[in-house]
C-alpha cells in the first residue's frame, strides 16, 4: 500500500475514531502484559497509595494505558512530551530539547528554563520523585500504568507539589515468564523498541525479575545552510541536526522471602545523545501567529553553536521494602540518583548576517548561544511509610521522607566560546561561571478515612514540609561585579550581589474531601487543599555579572468537586470535575535586561475550569473514548512588569499590555494576563475498531487527535507568541493474530505545523515546531 493510499485510509479512519483513553488499568505488579484491556474491567488508581477503584477515590485522577504510550512513541518521540494534551490538564512543552520536559496541569506551571528550576508538578517513577529537571526527563517504557493526578497532592506524594503529579509506574517482575514488546520503524530511519521480559528465577517464584530496555532513533533530518563566516567554527552541512540515539534499561528484582515481606530493587541507565531545540530565527512574522507557508523545518541557517549538539547519562537504584506486621504495613523507599551531561544551542534561531548584520563582524545585529552543563547531579531520597489494612471503615496512614540533591552547573555564553572574529578577541572566561547547588527537605506526613456510612467517606490529610535552597558561585571571573539590574523584578526573598545565597521555608500542607456513592459505581465527591513550593534560586544571571535572582514560596489553595460512574457493566466510564485554585505568591519566570530569565513573584493567580472523560466500547469490536478540558488563568500582579523582546529601542512584536520603555528595553504590565502554556481548551480523542477473521484474529483501524485552544507561550500579551487551533492527527491499520500485532503507523498524518514554542528575546522571533511527518511499520506482542 502507497503512503499515500495508507494516509487516505486512516484519514477515513479516523473520521469515526479517536482519544485517549481512560485506560481499564489494574495495579503496577498485577497488569498483565498482554495489555488485553476490556470494558467491564475495574479502573483502579493508586492516588492515596493505595490500590482502590477510581470511583472511591476523592481526587481528579486520569489514567493512560500503556499501549497508548506505545501508539505515541512509535516514530521514537520523545516518550514524556508526547503526553502532552493526551489527558485533560495536561500540558508539555520543551525549549531545551528531550532532556528538559516542563509539565502543566490545569494551567499551573514554570517556564523557567534555568537547570536548577522548580516546577510545580511532580514526577514519580516507581514511587520516586525525581526533581531535577533532567532526572524528570527520565523516558517512560515497559509501562504499567500512567496516573495524572490533578491539583495539590503534597500530603502523600512529592515535594512542593502545588499542581499536581505524573505518576509512571513500571510493569513488575512475576511469578511467572511474562514479556512484551512492540518494535517499530519510519521516515528518517526512526526506530523505536519498547521491551520488558521477566519471570522467576527459583522454582518457587519467591524471586522474580524483570528486564526492560528502551532503544530510540532518527537519523539527523535538518541542514544547516549557512554559508557566511563562524565565530566558533560552526561547519554547516546536509542533515546535521535533528537526530537522536536513545538507549535506556532497567533491571528490577524481586525477592518475596515470606508472606509478609517483600524487597524489590531497581536500577536503571540512561545514554542519550542528540539534538537541542531548534530554534527557528525569523519564522514568526510581525502581526500574525500564522505559520508561513513558505516555512520549511528542514532548514536552517545557523552561525554558531557547533549545530546544537546535547547529551545526557543517567543511573539510577532503588529498593522497596515492605512488610506486612498484621494490623499495619511498614514501607521503605530508598533511592539514589545521578546524572551528567550538556545542551548547546544557537539560541538567536540563525545567523545575524542573515538579519542585517554585516560579515565578517557577524553579530552587529545580535547572536545568542549558550550552553547548560550539568557536571554532576546526586539524589538521595529515603521514605518511610505505615499504612493500615485496606479494610474497615478507618484506614490510615503515617510517614515522613528527607530530600537530597546536590550538584555542580555550569553555564556559559556566546564569547566564551568563541575562537576568532574581526575584532581579534580570544575566547572569554568572563562569559562561564560554576555554580554548586544544595536543596534539602524533609516532610511529616499523615492521612485518614473514615466511612461515616455504607455510602459517606470523609477524608484528610496533613504534611509539614521544610525546604532549604543554596546556590553557592564556584567559579567567576566577575566575583565581586555582581550586580542587581535596575530593571529586575523584585522578590521577598533577595540574596542582593552576594555569591553565595540560602533560602528556606516551613509550611504545611493539607486536604480534606466527602465522597458520597449514589450507586456502586456511581459517585460524587468534593475537596479542598493546600499545597506548597518553596522558595527557589536562579543563578544563572550570574553568567552576565547580575545578581542572582530568587522567588519566595507559593501555595495554592484549590477547591473541587466531581463525579465517577461506570454504567453497563463497566462498558461506559465518565469522569467529571469542576475546579477553582487560587495562587498566593505565585513564581513567575521573565527576563532582564540581557535578554536572561530571572525569577520573581506575583502576588496571586488563579484558574478555574471543568474537566471531562468518557470511555465507551458499545459493542466488543469497537472502543472510543474522549477529553476535554476548559480553563480559565489569570495573572494577579498590578505592580509587576516583564520585559518584551526588543531590539534597538524598538518593540519586535505586536505587544497588546500597556508598556513603559527604561533606555532600549520594553516592559509590560501583566496584571489579568493568562498563565504561559495554559490551554483555555484541549480536546483528545481515540477509538479502535476491530473486524473479526476468525481463528483468533482480526483487522483493526486505529487513531488518536488532540486539538488545543488558545495558547499564551510568554507573560504578556502579545499576537505572535500564541497560538490557537494547533492539533495533530495519527493512527495505525493493521493485523492482529492471537497476541501479536503488526501495523502500519503514521504520525502528524495532516503535516501539520505548529508553533509549540518561542524564544523572546531580541528581534530573533524565533519559533519552536512540532516533528514532521512520519510514516512506518510496527510490531508489538506479549506472552504469558
Amino acid at each position: 500500500m502507497t503512503y499515500r493510499k495508507l494516509a487516505a485510509t486512516l484519514l477515513v479512519g479516523a473520521a469515526t475514531a479517536a482519544t485517549v483513553p481512560f485506560a481499564q488499568a489494574q495495579t503496577a505488579a498485577e497488569t498483565p502484559v498482554a495489555d488485553s484491556t476490556e470494558a467491564g474491567d475495574e479502573i483502579i488508581v493508586t492516588a492515596n497509595r493505595r490500590s482502590e477503584n477510581a470511583v472511591d477515590v476523592p481526587i481528579a485522577v486520569s489514567v493512560i494505558r500503556p499501549e497508548a504510550l506505545r501508539d505515541y512513541q512509535a516514530a521514537g518521540a520523545d516518550t514524556l512530551l508526547s503526553l502532552s494534551g493526551r489527558v485533560p490538564g495536561l500540558y508539555v512543552e520543551s525549549t531545551t530539547g528531550r532532556i528538559f520536559p516542563r509539565f502543566y496541569i490545569r494551567g499551573l506551571g514554570n517556564i523557567d528554563f534555568y537547570l536548577g528550576a522548580s516546577q510545580p508538578v511532580s514526577i514519580i517513577q516507581d514511587d520516586v520523585v525525581k526533581e531535577h529537571v533532567v532526572l524528570k526527563s527520565n523516558p517512560a517504557f515497559d509501562v504499567a500504568q500512567v496516573e495524572v493526578l490533578k491539583g495539590p497532592q503534597g500530603s502523600l506524594f512529592g515535594r512542593n507539589t502545588t499542581a499536581g503529579i505524573v505518576k509512571f509506574d513500571s510493569a513488575q517482575p512475576t511469578e511467572t515468564w511474562q514479556g512484551r514488546g512492540s518494535v517499530s520503524y519510519g521516515t528518517f530511519n526512526s526506530v523505536n523498541a519498547d521491551v520488558g521480559i521477566g519471570g522467576p528465577l527459583t522454582r518457587d517464584g519467591s524471586v522474580s525479575f524483570r528486564v526492560s530496555g528502551l532503544y530510540q532513533h532518527r537519523d539527523d533530518w535538518i541542514s544547516n545552510t549557512y554559508t557566511g563566516p563562524s565565530d566558533d567554527g560552526t561547519v554547516p552541512g546536509r542533515n546535521v541536526m535533528g537526530g537522536f540515539d536513545e538507549k535506556d534499561v532497567r533491571v528490577q528484582i524481586l525477592a518475596r522471602p515470606s508472606d509478609r515481606a517483600s524487597l524489590r530493587l531497581s536500577g536503571h541507565i540512561r545514554d542519550y545523545d542528540g539534538t537541542a531545540s531548534i530554534f527557528y530565527r525569523g519564522s514568526i512574522r510581525v502581526g500574525t501567529n500564522a505559520v508561513p507557508a513558505a516555512f520549511d523545518r528542514r532548514v536552517v541557517a545557523y552561525d554558531e553553536a557547533r549545530n546544537n549538539p546535547q547529551a545526557y547519562k543517567n543511573q539510577g537504584l532503588s529498593l522497596k521494602a515492605d512488610y506486612d506486621f498484621g494490623g499495619a504495613t511498614l514501607t521503605s523507599i530508598t533511592a539514589w540518583e545521578h546524572a551528567a551531561g550538556y545542551s548547546r544551542g544557537d539560541t538567536d534561531g540563525g545567523a545575524a548576517a542573515n538579519f542585517g548584520g554585516v560579515a565578517p563582524n557577524i553579530c552587529a545585529a545580535g547572536c545568542g548561544q549558550s550552553q547548560g552543563r550539568l557536571r554532576g547531579l546526586d539524589q538521595w531520597t529515603q521514605e518511610l511509610r505505615l499504612a493500615s489494612p485496606d479494610t474497615g471503615r478507618f484506614k490510615w496512614q503515617v510517614g515522613g521522607i528527607y530530600f537530597d540533591a546536590r550538584d555542580r552547573t555550569e553555564f556559559a555564553q556566546r564569547s566564551f566560546f568563541l575562537t576568532s572574529n574581526a575584532l581579534g578577541t580570544a575566547p572569554n572566561p568572563r562569559n562561564f561561571i560554576l555554580l554548586r547547588n544544595v536543596n534539602t527537605s524533609w516532610a511529616a506526613f499523615g492521612q485518614a478515612s473514615y466511612a461515616l456510612t455504607d455510602a459517606l467517606t470523609l477524608t484528610g490529610g496533613l504534611r509539614i514540609t521544610n525546604d532549604v535552597r543554596n546556590t553557592r558561585l564556584l567559579r567567576n571571573p566577575n566575583f565581586t561585579a555582581l550586580t542587581v539590574p535596575a530593571t529586575a523584578p523584585t522578590s521577598s526573598y533577595a540574596c542582593g550581589a552576594a555569591t553565595s545565597c540560602r533560602l528556606a521555608d516551613t509550611q504545611p500542607s493539607w486536604d480534606i474531601s466527602l465522597l458520597y456513592k449514589l450507586a456502586p459505581d456511581v459517585s460524587i465527591y468534593a475537596r479542598q487543599a493546600r499545597g506548597f513550593r518553596g522558595p527557589t534560586v536562579q543563578g544563572r544571571s550570574a553568567v552576565f555579572a547580575s545578581a542572582y535572582s530568587t522567588a519566595g514560596s507559593e501555595k495554592n489553595t484549590s477547591y473541587e468537586g466531581g463525579m465517577k460512574a461506570a454504567f453497563a457493566d463497566g462498558r461506559i466510564n465518565v469522569n467529571i470535575a469542576g475546579f477553582y485554585y487560587e495562587v498566593d505568591n505565585i513564581q513567575l519566570n521573565g527576563n532582564d535586561s540581557n535578554g536572561n530569565g530571572v525569577l520573581f513573584n506575583g502576588s496571586k493567580g488563579k484558574g478555574y475550569g471543568s474537566e471531562f472523560e468518557i470511555e465507551a466500547r458499545p459493542v466488543d469490536s469497537f472502543r472510543i473514548s474522549a477529553g476535554l478540558s476548559l480553563l480559565h488563568t489569570e495573572i494577579n500582579a498590578p505592580n509587576v512588569f516583564a520585559q518584551v523582546g526588543a531590539a534597538g529601542g524598538v518593540v519586535s512584536q505586536t505587544v497588546l499590555n500597556p508598556t513603559v520603555r527604561i533606555g532600549n528595553n520594553y516592559y509590560a504590565n501583566i496584571d489579568g494576563n493568562p498563565f504561559p502554556n495554559a490551554p483555555d481548551y484541549n480536546l483528545n480523542i481515540n477509538a479502535r475498531y476491530d473486524l473479526p477473521l476468525g481463528n483468533d484474529s482480526k483487522l483493526f483501524i486505529s487513531s488518536d487527535f488532540t486539538m488545543q485552544g488558545k495558547t499564551n507561550f510568554v507573560l504578556y500579551r502579545s499576537v505572535e507568541y500564541r497560538a490557537d487551533g494547533n492539533y495533530e492527527l495519527g493512527g495505525r491499520i493493521g493485523y492482529a493474530f492471537g497476541q501479536y500485532e503488526i501495523a502500519g503507523f503514521v504520525r502528524n498524518l495532516t503535516k501539520r505545523t505548529n508553533l509549540i514554542g518561542v524564544i523572546d528575546t531580541s528581534n530573533y522571533r524565533a519559533g519552536i515546531y512540532n516533528d514532521p511527518r512520519v510514516f512506518g511499520v510496527m510490531l508489538s506482542g506479549a506472552f504469558r
